[in-house]
């Protein structure tokens, strides 16, 4: 049987087109099948935008990130390289990507996802990362979005009703705020048991070290 002292609960808070939240989700998610069957662990994904301001046309992914970061074309592709290293290690797939997008329907959707159940709302999660970085899909388009949803297992219909209403708009803008009060500027910041936060995409097993301690009553 599951115990308090057992059971985890991590926010997971990210966006859709950072790649660190691609790696971290996914070194997280097997630094947990490492703790075994004993331990109960619940994953809450909460919004957060790289780029609240981006227009509907998105921007060239270079042009932003040089303007954003100040980087060389030289330091970009030394970053992705080392993203795609870090993927494959991982089993997440890095392709090629021109644009970013706004993103505020996709933490819409997630929203509606996490009420229709965990398990929907990891799926919803794992679909709009690939569909973004393993096939350089706009994630703020409607379409893409719907179909993103009906591979995560949930009513197209549905998804297409909630993104074209103004639907769970204030909700994420309240966790969003609530989040950024609490002091998360970055992302993806893992907060274990609203106690401990561990920033960025880590190794899985930083994670597994970190979780372990939790789960033994140690602060790291």
């Amino acid at each position: 049987m599951t115990t308090a002292t057992n059971r985890l609960h991590i926010d997971f808070v990210s966006d859709v087109v950072c790649p660190w939240c691609a790696i971290g989700l996914h070194s997280l998610e097997q630094a947990i099948a490492k703790l075994g069957d004993d331990v109960e662990v619940a994953i809450a994904f909460q919004p957060f935008e790289l780029n609240p301001d981006l227009g509907a046309d998105g921007e060239a992914i270079d042009e932003h990130l040089a303007r954003k970061y100040g980087a060389s074309a030289v330091q970009l592709e030394a970053t992705r390289e080392a993203i795609r290293q870090r993927g494959d290690a991982l089993g997440f797939r890095f392709g090629p990507r021109e644009r970013i997008w706004n993103t505020f329907d996709a933490h819409r959707l997630l929203h509606w996802a996490a009420l229709e159940g965990a398990g929907q709302a990891r799926a919803l999660k794992h679909a709009l990362l690939a569909a973004y970085f393993s096939d350089g899909a706009d994630v703020s388009d409607r379409d893409v979005l719907v179909r993103a949803a009906e591979a995560a297992g949930l009513d197209g219909t549905r998804a297409r009703a909630v993104l074209a209403s103004g639907e769970y708009a204030d909700a994420v803008r309240e966790r969003e705020a609530s989040w950024a009060a609490k002091g998360i500027h970055s992302v993806p910041a893992v907060i274990i048991n609203d106690r401990y936060l561990i920033s960025g995409g880590q190794p899985v097993e930083v994670f597994e070290g970190a979780l372990r301690s939790v789960l033994a009553g140690r602060e790291e």
